[in-house]
Parts: structure tokens; sequence; C-alpha cells
């Protein structure tokens, strides 16, 4: 029987802890480009440990309701930032680490037009686009040696509802 699990909304205070919420400033630090072009400035750190940043493209298949998930990664070496390329909001899991394991899951869904960046070290759930495929731009790490730890949960969890947005 799996657990359940509830979604909220994604907040930049309630993701401080795993990573950073990429979503324009109710006014942009800046105009740039003749004052054409307002400039959102540093909305997230990325942090690589060697290596460099790299950015990929990846398509994925749409999740429903209910999600059942068990499997958690993490990338010790680097962090990871998702940006949208289409319109698509996502389901963002994540958890706490308790000496090398994941514990205290927990789920958040995008608004359109966020994007978030995972802190390095971060356990958190595969790339889920919700109801709607979705393209992302990916900036993380490209560099030598392993980064990704992967952790499967015993019992599964399931989410059953998503917040209203």
């Amino acid at each position: 029987m799996p657990n359940t699990l509830q979604m909220s909304p994604l907040t930049a205070e309630a993701f401080a802890p795993y990573g950073d919420v990429i979503a324009p400033k109710a006014t942009p630090d800046k105009l740039i480009n003749a004052g054409m072009c307002g400039r959102h400035h540093d909305l997230a750190r990325m942090d690589f440990s060697d290596g460099a940043a790299g950015i990929s493209l990846f398509d994925a298949k749409a999740r429903h309701l209910p999600y059942v998930f068990d499997l958690v990664e993490r990338h010790p070496a680097g962090s990871q930032a998702f940006i949208p390329m289409t319109q698509t909001r996502f389901m963002v899991i994540v958890a706490d680490d308790q000496d090398g394991v994941p514990v205290n899951p927990k789920a958040f869904l995008t608004s359109l037009g966020q994007s978030i960046n995972l802190h390095r070290g971060v356990w958190h759930g595969v790339l889920a686009p919700f109801e709607a495929t979705g393209q992302f731009a990916v900036v993380d790490r490209i560099g030598a040696g392993a980064n990704l730890e992967e952790f499967t949960f015993e019992t599964p969890f399931v989410i059953e509802t998503a917040p209203t947005l």
C-alpha cells in the first residue's frame, strides 16, 4: 500500500532548502537594450565541484494523477536547473537527507513560467511534466566521473490530488 503525499504550489520560501525557484521578479533588476528588455538578474546559483556547466534538452512524457513514485536521485557533484521550453507545469519531488538516505519527501507543482534549480546533492524525483509532454532546457554539470546516486523507497508514494493554482 503506497504512502500518500500531498502536492503544494511551488514557492521560493518552501523550496529554499532544496534549491532556487527561477521566475521573474515583480520588477526587473534593470532595463537593457535601450530600455526594451527587463533583466531579472542572477536567479539561481549553479554549483559544481568540477567540470563545467552544460545545456541539454530533455523531452519528457506527461505524468498524470494519481502519480506513483518510488525512485529519487541526486547529483553530488553539481546543481541541476530545469527550464521548461514549452508551456508546461511540472511536479517537483524533493526529499531531505538523513545519513545518506532520503526521508520526508515533499511534492510541489510549478505554475506556468516557473523553473527550478536543485542544489547540489539534493534528493529529487524524476522530471515529471504535469498532464502534458514537455521539453526542458537542463543546465547541469558536464564532466568526468559519476554524478548520479539513486534510491528506491521500499514502499512507494502516491500523489492523488493537485493544488489549485
